[in-house]
């Protein structure tokens, strides 16, 4: 009896804080997540699974979401309307046909062709992809809701990266012609929240700012353990890329010093690719004066600002 009732109190201590957690959590619910995340395809290729579901589990469907733009006949049954439309997507469609209140949260993943280097050019494409995406995604749930489905169906929009996608082979394999590449879909059949994309440079190992001196472009040989160590854990760690945020001091030009900071990061560059490190998993961004850390005024603070940030993402 005395056991019962420390259970029973237990409980009564436990119940308000786990239905405040649940409350917390629905206020934070974000129905459309639009991010850019380094994902390969052998991330998927070993849950594409659709003989047999588990909620636990995350699913690839290698399906074009704009399809989804021409369902537009909620009479009819999926049988007799437009199924050859469905594709790799039909198993999925057969699961809501059998379990009509299952929760689905689906996510519509897309690519800029990574061969567009004009940012201007990019930054219209991304916007017009996740806008394509989102809406593909809406005339979808709000299909299903016309059909009288009870499936609680939440939205997400996502980039990735093109290269990380295809991983080493996007070095040799053919190029892609398109602007906007349409990977695919990723679900998931349960109700709670989950990352589709996790950040692949969460918790990554930091590595020691690379000085230069003011007006120098000389790497000089203290740095290389930095380099050996850096490019062994990019070895080790083949989701990941570096991003060498390249800094001056405030003398000189603007031009010159965005100049000369490009060379500094495009020489690190060139150590870590003799250290096998592949050029597309290194990227550089010349910043010239920019968010100085010492006081310009003096040598020391000079010799501060005259540096390359190691940024792992």
């Amino acid at each position: 009896m005395k056991r019962i009732l420390i259970i029973l109190a237990a409980l009564l201590l436990v119940a308000p804080s786990v239905t405040m957690a649940q409350k917390k959590g629905k206020k934070e619910v974000n129905p459309i997540l639009e991010g850019k995340k380094k994902v390969r395809k052998t991330d998927f290729d070993s849950v594409w699974r659709f003989t047999t579901f588990n909620t636990k589990k995350k699913y690839y469907c290698n399906f074009n979401y704009l399809t989804f733009n021409s369902i537009n006949d909620p009479e009819k049954p999926i049988k007799d309307s437009k199924q050859e439309i469905w594709g790799e997507f039909k198993p999925i469609m057969n699961y809501l046909e059998m379990n009509s209140r299952v929760p689905v949260k689906i996510c519509a993943i897309y690519a800029i062709n990574p061969e567009i280097t004009d940012k201007v050019k990019r930054m219209r494409l991304e916007q017009e992809a996740g806008e394509a995406a989102k809406e593909a995604l809406e005339n979808f749930s709000g299909w299903m809701k016309l059909r009288e489905y009870r499936n609680k169906i939440t939205i997400q929009v996502a980039q990735i990266d093109y290269r990380y996608w295809f991983g080493s082979d996007y070095v040799n394999m053919e190029k892609p012609t398109d602007d906007i590449i349409i990977v695919g879909e990723v679900l998931f059949f349960a109700t709670k929240k989950i990352d589709f994309f996790p950040n692949a440079a969460e918790g990554a190992q930091t590595f020691r700012t690379i000085k230069f001196l003011p007006n120098s472009t000389e790497l000089y040989d203290s740095f290389d353990k930095e380099l050996d160590e850096l490019a062994e854990y990019l070895e080790q760690n083949e989701r990941l890329e570096v991003l060498l945020k390249s800094y001056t001091d405030d003398n000189g030009t603007e031009t010159y010093n965005i100049a000369i900071s490009k060379k500094r990061a495009e020489i690190i560059k060139k150590a870590l690719v003799k250290r096998n490190i592949a050029p597309h998993r290194i990227e550089i961004e010349a910043l010239g004066s920019e968010n100085p850390i010492g006081d310009n005024l003096t040598y020391e603070g000079k010799v501060a600002n005259n540096r390359v940030d190691v940024v792992i993402q």
